[in-house]
């Protein structure tokens, strides 16, 4: 790297803590204080109460403060990652940097406390007086053997977790490493010999691990600069290194690697020669975790060993070894259940969970957020990659059932698949409001058709549409290409054996396809050939005629191309007097809530008729998500103050929705922030009959509803469910080219579920 270029990587470092304000963290409230009654509920007289509750019963702490939901990053910067004893203060960036990933990755408030004391004891007292403040204590970055010291004292007085990172949580993703590399290498943790070098507290810890996952004490071999830990060592041991002792006579790293099956190296650079790689056991383990620079490079020990399975420290290479696979989530589970410590139980179920996450099949917003890497099983994919959302509850929810069944949980949970579900609404943005639709879906077995098939986010789709429905997927593409990209991706489907498939090139149904096609359209100048040449070319047609033929129930197109192109296939094929598209309903999920947005698709300039309609469509649709409808009509004209175009359809919108009785809440027209803000819209029109803030937007042209979408989308944070195309009797849903492989799961559940689910 040339000087220029860490220079410049240097300056952006430092303008990432620096701007727009310095530091990583800052504290919000979570309550209103917006007026004298909030003030005297958020502190006095009003505060007392809670203080008196607590008083009577210490364990509603964690229902009257943040204390349940926080914890404690605590250092006095003496063993700082790659940087050593930097002192409390200058390890302060480190801290923040800790407490955000807790924010990140778990949803866990943190407090990052750098702690000027290095004796020891004394930082342990502080620690422990720390107590009433924090659900759990994070040790961070204190040196061996003072770690060992400040540790066990807490763990002793406290009746919180306490649990130093450094040790623990490496030694947990190593073990989950580990676990799988034996797996791939086809031997087991009795079997093996460990070579280790670095006898610190991340050492110790990763080694006394392997004692407890199988590994025998006598096949464990630890050096460090001095060399082999032996019987009558003196210099540089600690109590904690001399449980490893081999021997009686002093030996280096290459007198014992011969036969090796592990190397474990938590020490410094280029420690780990070849030619000592070249002495390992067959298909040599080699977890080179010293950073910047490991032990050795891959390459090079490849060159001796190409089988070798090989894991570092660093994200450039496969197998990256890095703690934030476990702390966030070992802290969320053991915070949610009260538990008092994190126990041998709890860290081994986080061991398991990490690794079979890994086995399973790779996440979609896994392979988004790594584009380009190969996310399958095997030797340079031993533990899943700290983006993966199903870590949160996999992983959370594991220790938290070790922690019930160790009897050290404070509020033990009834319901540990509701405990799941619910982990997984907090990283899955739509997952908790889409339960009832998958719950609907869950009852029946309805034909779904993938119009494009051999698309990426499909395939993933497929593979969750068959692990969490009942349903069979119908993807049309070549199969072939479907397998080959199913085998790249890492997925575990394959054509024809877990889901079925059209082939537009070669179909024994192709005859009674464009002949299905050929009749619906002769009469609007589509001739025999024509048909033909659509059939073999067209997928959304395709998916069309097979839901014609009853040969499926619903089709999902869309992927790529223009809405309106796919949108007059499925017409001219699904379209009739009763069933015809009425508009496009998108479910954005925004931070307090879901708010829906139609018709963003269907109708550039909706008559009052259509937008009648989009509004009885709407409001059917979003029963189907547990929520009572109340539709908004809007427009820039409000309650009639204006004579424009938009305000006219509008108000002629409502005046046939008021010619019938409805069973839904509507009002307008109306600009949007009255829609939104009950106090606006009495203040300029007292006698709505909207009594909240509506859940329902439906504008007057598509222009409008596409734009506060996509605003909503790209700088609201919203999440996009749909769009739900309305109108069809689901027989047909047309999403846009931005969709996820979990959007398309929803909408598969959304097309899942039977019309007479929702009426």
């Amino acid at each position: 790297m040339s000087d220029q270029v860490k220079d410049s990587a240097r300056q952006a470092a430092l303008d990432y803590h620096r701007l727009p304000k310095p530091g990583k963290l800052e504290v919000r409230a979570t309550k209103p204080l917006a007026n004298g009654r909030d003030l005297s509920r958020a502190y006095s007289p009003g505060v007392a109460e809670a203080c008196l509750e607590i008083k009577g019963d210490p364990q509603t702490a964690s229902d009257f403060t943040a204390r349940g939901n926080l914890v404690a990053v605590v250092s006095n910067g003496t063993a700082v990652l790659g940087l050593g004893d930097i002192g409390a203060l200058a390890s302060k960036p480190v801290m923040e940097g800790k407490a955000v990933l807790f924010k990140k990755f778990a949803n866990i408030d943190c407090f990052d406390i750098e702690l000027d004391e290095r004796d020891p004891e004394k930082l342990a007292e502080i620690v422990c007086a720390l107590e009433p403040t924090f659900g759990a204590i994070n040790l961070e970055d204190i040196k061996a053997p003072d770690c060992f010291i400040v540790e066990k004292i807490c763990r002793e007085r406290m009746g919180i977790p306490v649990f130093h990172d450094d040790q623990h949580g490496t030694a947990i993703v190593v073990g989950a490493a580990t676990t799988n590399a034996l797996r791939v290498a086809g031997k087991r943790f009795e079997d093996i010999k460990v070579v280790s070098t670095g006898g610190g507290a991340a050492g110790i810890a990763c080694l006394n691990m392997l004692l407890k996952l199988g590994v025998k004490r006598e096949n464990v071999w630890l050096c460090d600069i001095a060399g082999l830990v032996h019987e009558g060592r003196e210099e540089e041991m600690t109590p904690q290194k001399a449980e490893f002792a081999q021997g009686t006579e002093p030996r280096q790293l290459g007198d014992v690697i011969d036969g090796a099956d592990l190397f474990l190296g938590l020490s410094g650079p280029n420690v780990l020669k070849p030619e000592m790689v070249a002495k390992m056991a067959g298909t040599p383990i080699i977890f080179a975790l010293a950073n910047p620079t490991p032990e050795i490079m891959p390459d090079a020990a490849r060159e001796v060993a190409p089988d070798a399975i090989i894991a570092t420290g660093r994200s450039d290479f496969p197998n990256q070894v890095n703690n934030v696979l476990c702390f966030p989530f070992i802290f969320r589970g053991a915070l949610d259940v009260g538990a008092t410590e994190i126990n041998d139980a709890m860290q081994i179920a986080c061991i398991e969970g990490i690794a079979a996450l890994a086995r399973a099949t790779t996440s979609a917003e896994a392979a988004a957020a790594y584009h380009g890497e190969q996310l399958t099983f095997g030797a340079d994919y031993l533990i899943p990659k700290p983006f993966d959302p199903r870590l949160m509850g996999v992983v959370a929810s594991a220790v938290a059932r070790a922690a019930i069944e160790a009897g050290v949980a404070a509020r033990p949970l009834a319901d540990m698949d509701a405990y799941k579900r619910k982990l997984d609404s907090s990283v899955f943005k739509s997952a908790l409001l889409m339960r009832p639709v998958f719950d609907a879906a869950a009852t029946a077995a309805r034909r779904i058709v993938f119009a494009e098939g051999e698309d990426e986010r499909v395939l993933r789709c497929a593979q969750a549409v068959l692990e969490e429905t009942p349903e069979t997927p119908i993807l049309i593409g070549r199969p072939e290409v479907i397998a080959t990209r199913c085998e790249r991706l890492g997925l575990t489907i394959r054509p024809e054996r877990d889901f079925n498939i059209v082939n537009p090139e070669n179909d024994p149904r192709y005859r009674d396809y464009w002949g299905t096609y050929h009749e619906l359209m002769a009469r609007k100048g589509v001739t025999p050939d024509l048909a033909k040449a659509v059939m073999r070319t067209n997928t959304t047609a395709i998916g069309a005629v097979m839901v014609h033929r009853e040969e499926a129930d619903s089709l999902i197109c869309g992927t790529f191309g223009q809405y309106l192109w796919h949108l007059n296939y499925v017409t001219q094929v699904l379209g009739t007097e009763a069933l015809r598209p009425v508009g496009a309903l998108s479910m954005m999920i925004l931070e307090d809530g879901p708010l829906f947005i139609a018709d963003t698709q269907v109708h550039a300039e909706p008559t009052p008729e259509q937008i009648a309609e989009t509004a009885i469509g709407a409001a059917r649709h979003v029963r189907r998500f547990g929520l009572a409808p109340a539709i908004a009509l809007c427009s820039h004209s409000q309650f009639g103050n204006l004579d424009n175009e938009t305000g006219r359809r509008m108000r002629a919108a409502v005046a046939l929705l008021d010619s019938e009785p409805r069973d839904f809440c509507y009002e307008g027209e109306m600009n949007v922030d009255a829609a939104l803000d009950r106090e606006l819209r009495d203040r300029v029109f007292p006698d709505s009959r909207m009594t909240g803030a509506a859940n329902v937007l439906i504008f007057a042209n598509s222009d409008a509803a596409s734009g506060v979408r996509n605003i909503l989308k790209m700088k609201g944070g919203g999440l996009e469910v749909g769009p739900i195309l309305m109108g069809l009797g689901n027989r047909a849903h047309i999403v846009t080219p931005s969709i996820t492989a979990r959007g398309l799961l929803n909408m598969s559940a959304i097309a899942g579920t039977p019309v007479s689910h929702y009426g």
